[in-house]
């Protein structure tokens, strides 16, 4: 599996991707990118969808070191963390495991960014307190 999710119940769309932010911040990410999937779609093929967001999270110390053992790591870079309406009331947040990036690059200098980060993410997804 390339990453994984939690379900958060009895929370408006707004009201989890507020938590999810916060979540991230607490462990040291911030956001920088946020893309608006919902919009796009209807902009773009004027098709309806539920809410869904990815945000860019970005972690400073992690993301220099990453870009100090390998350069291009740019191309996996920043984590991607989704959130979208599963229905009205259920929100589903999905974090990338940074240990695909392990898998992709293959350099051994990676791996304990990766363990890092994923050790960050999943408690992120914790805190959420979703199923």
């Amino acid at each position: 599996m390339y990453g994984f999710t939690t379900t958060l119940k009895g929370l408006s769309f707004d009201a989890a991707l507020a938590r999810t932010i916060e979540a991230l911040k607490v462990e040291g990410f911030g956001v920088l990118s946020d893309i608006d999937v919902q919009r796009a779609m209807k902009d773009k093929l004027q098709v309806e969808m539920p809410p869904y967001r990815i945000l860019g999270a970005c972690n400073p110390p992690l993301a220099h070191q990453a870009l100090q053992a390998e350069p291009d790591i740019g191309l996996l870079l920043p984590c991607n963390v989704i959130v979208r309406e599963q229905s009205p009331g259920t929100v589903v947040v999905g974090f990338l495991d940074p240990q695909t990036m392990v898998g992709l690059v293959g350099r051994d200098e990676i791996k304990p960014v990766a363990d890092a980060a994923e050790a960050r993410l999943r408690r992120a997804c914790a805190s959420l307190g979703g199923a």
